[in-house]
C-alpha cells in the first residue's frame, strides 16, 4: 500500500503528539461540534442578510445554495487528491503533508484530530466570504451558505464513517469507500461526504 504517513501501519487506538508546547498541542484538537456549529451559523447569517439587504429571488437563492453546495463537493474532492495527498519533494512540503492530513492516515480514529482547530475554521469562512462576495456580489450571501453547508457535511460525515459502524442502508457505500481509501488503496476515494466526483473522474475503488 502507498505510504501517506509515516507509521508502518495505521494505528486505530494511538493519537499524535504534533507539537512538545502543551499549548499549541491542546489548540491543535477540537471536538467535530465546534466547527461544524460554526459553520452553521456563519451560513444563517450569510442568509440573513441576503433576505434583508438584497432582492434576490427564492428561485436563485436556492439555486445558488445548490450550487454553492455542489461546489464545495469539487473542492473537497480536488483538495483531498492534490493536496492533502501531494508528493513531498522538500522537507517543507513534507511537513506540511504530514501535519495536514498523513498524521490522520497514521492515526484514523483520533476524534479531535478530524477537522481543524475552531480559529482556522473561522478563518476560512471569512476568507470564502471575501473571496465570494469579490466574484459575485450579494449573490455570495446564498451561495457561500451552501458551500459552508457543503463543508458542515463533510466534517459530520468525515466524523461519524471514522467514530461508528456502518448502517446498513444505501449509505453503507461512504463507510466502505472511505475504508478503502484508508487500509487498501489511498489513491482511491477521495471524495468523503460523496462519491459524485470520484465516480466522474474515475477514482472509485474497483470492484473485486
Amino acid at each position: 500500500m502507498k505510504k501517506i504517513g509515516r507509521l508502518d501501519r495505521p494505528d486505530n487506538n494511538g493519537s499524535a503528539k504534533m507539537f512538545e508546547n502543551p499549548i499549541l498541542e491542546r489548540i491543535s484538537r477540537t471536538h467535530i461540534s465546534i466547527p461544524i456549529t460554526m459553520f452553521l451559523v456563519f451560513a444563517g447569517i450569510s442568509i440573513y442578510y441576503g433576505i434583508t439587504t438584497t432582492v434576490i429571488s427564492w428561485p436563485l437563492a436556492i439555486g445558488l445554495f445548490f450550487i454553492g453546495y455542489i461546489s464545495f463537493t469539487f473542492v473537497e474532492y480536488m483538495m483531498h487528491k492534490h493536496f492533502f495527498h501531494m508528493e513531498p519533494d522538500t522537507p517543507l512540503k513534507d511537513k506540511l503533508q504530514y501535519s495536514i492530513h498523513g498524521v490522520h492516515h497514521d492515526y484514523p480514529k483520533d476524534k479531535d484530530r478530524l477537522a481543524m482547530p475552531p480559529f482556522v475554521s473561522a478563518a476560512y469562512a471569512a476568507i470564502f466570504y471575501l473571496v465570494f462576495k469579490l466574484i459575485m456580489g450579494n449573490f455570495a450571501f446564498y451561495f457561500l451558505p451552501g458551500f459552508l453547508f457543503g463543508y458542515a457535511s463533510y466534517l459530520g460525515v468525515h466524523y461519524i464513517v471514522h467514530a461508528f459502524n456502518p448502517p446498513k442502508n444505501f449509505l453503507k457505500i461512504l463507510w466502505v469507500n472511505h475504508a478503502i481509501h484508508h487500509y487498501k488503496d489511498p489513491d482511491v476515494a477521495f471524495g468523503v461526504s460523496t462519491p459524485l466526483w470520484d465516480y466522474i473522474l474515475g477514482t472509485l475503488p474497483k470492484k473485486d
